[in-house]
Parts: C-alpha cells; structure tokens; sequence
C-alpha cells in the first residue's frame, strides 16, 4: 500500500517506521517546509493519507485530501467542532474518512471498557467521578481528544454528569477533567470512582507512541478499498 504522510513530525516518523515494517511505502511527506507539495498530482499516486499534524491545520488537510478522492485516516485532536463539515463533503464526494481521539489498539478497548463501567456505576450515587490525564509538554491541546472521549462516554451512560469541565468543577453534575502537561510523557489516562469507602481506578498509560502508530496505519489498511465513514470500533471489530 502506498501512503502518504500528512504531517512528518514524531507522529509522523513512528507512523513511518511502523508502516514500512508491515511492508507499506511512503510515497509523500507533507509538513511545513514543503506544504506546497501538497497536490492533487502528488496525492494521487497515495491510496491512502494519514493526517498528524494540529488542531489549526487539520480541517484543512482533511477536507483537501477527500475533495482529492484520497481516502484519509486523521489522528489531529482539538478540531471537532468543524468535524460535520468533513463529514458532509465525504458524503457528497463518496469518500472515505477515519477519525480518532487515539488509534491506539489498547485505549480503545479502554473505551469499551470504560463505557461498561460507567453503565454499572448508574444509580451508585455514593461514588463521584473524575478523569485525570497526562502527555507531554509538546501536546497543543487540553484536555486530550482522549479524555475528552472518556468523559462524553461517561456522560452517555451514567446520568450523574451532564457536562465535562477542565477546571475544578461547580456543580455536582459537572465531571471534572485534570490535564497535566511533563515530560517526557507518552500519555496517561485514568477514570476514577472515588467514594468515603473506596475507589475504583482504570487506567491506560502508554509506554510509548508505537501504539498509536500501529492503530493508525491498521485504519489506513482497513479504509483502502472502503468507502464511508468509519471509527476504530470498525476497525476492530468491535460491535455496538
């Protein structure tokens, strides 16, 4: 398979190493220095895009990469207010789109594992929940896309919170998000139930960023003949 690196920072080097031990090619490398590579001539000999690069720039090479019929897999966090818009123009172009928080094969079985806690924690009104994360000092946004996955999860299936904050929460019904920036840090998400008598803890703390690449070139091998849009519950296999 022939992919195409839309963002060659750290993200973008692991990606690669990963991709070509599983016996892919890249066949272009998009960043800062050479964005007016970023054609439709030269994406066109790629079957597949994979998009790292910052919440202020992802939109933008999401969009261009399906209005160029090239199916793209995006790992940018900090940019889903606008994430309707790529959707629609996948739509209308039959296009092909992946997005997540993190690839990572693990967190998201976390997902999975957390959305089954929270739906036993319902009615437990004893236990108060908070979710804490931790990345490197490099990492633009706060809270984390992950985090931010975890708490729209929890909100989804346990009524006690209705709203996520990262701050000190107000209201009992607010679920508060701790973000702590150190390095060096890969990231580290916990979700935690804490009551007078005990707490229970998940946690998934990534001993490097290997995870995240593997999960990332697996989406771009599952989208390469698909189209539509897709999650890593597809990816995975995972049922609803």
């Amino acid at each position: 398979m022939n992919i195409a690196l839309i963002g060659y920072g750290k993200m973008g080097k692991i990606i690669e190493t990963v991709a070509l031990s599983r016996g892919h090619q890249i066949v272009l490398k998009i960043d800062l220095e050479n964005i007016n590579a970023f054609t439709k001539e030269n994406l066109s000999v790629a079957d597949v895009a994979i998009e790292f690069t910052g919440p202020h720039t992802a939109l933008e090479n999401v969009l261009k990469c399906i209005s160029f019929h090239t199916p793209v897999v995006c790992g940018s966090t900090g940019w889903l207010e606008k994430i309707e818009e790529v959707e629609q123009l996948c739509s209308s172009e039959n296009g092909s789109f992946i997005y997540a928080s993190n690839f990572s094969v693990g967190v998201n079985i976390f997902f999975e594992i957390n959305k089954r806690l929270a739906q036993l924690m319902e009615g437990q009104t004893q236990y108060d929940t908070s979710i804490k994360e931790i990345h490197h000092t490099q990492k633009k946004d706060a809270p984390s896309g992950t985090a931010i996955s975890l708490a729209e999860q929890v909100i989804s299936n346990n009524s006690s919170k209705r709203t996520w904050v990262n701050q000190k929460p107000n209201l009992a019904n607010e679920l508060f998000i701790e973000s702590e920036r150190t390095d060096p840090y890969p990231g580290l998400h916990e979700v935690k139930y804490s009551s007078e008598i005990d707490d229970i803890i998940i946690t998934h703390n990534a001993h490097n960023r290997n995870g995240f690449a593997l999960g990332a070139v697996l989406a771009a091998e599952y989208i390469k003949d698909k189209k539509g849009i897709f999650t890593m519950k597809d990816v995975l296999g995972f049922g609803d």
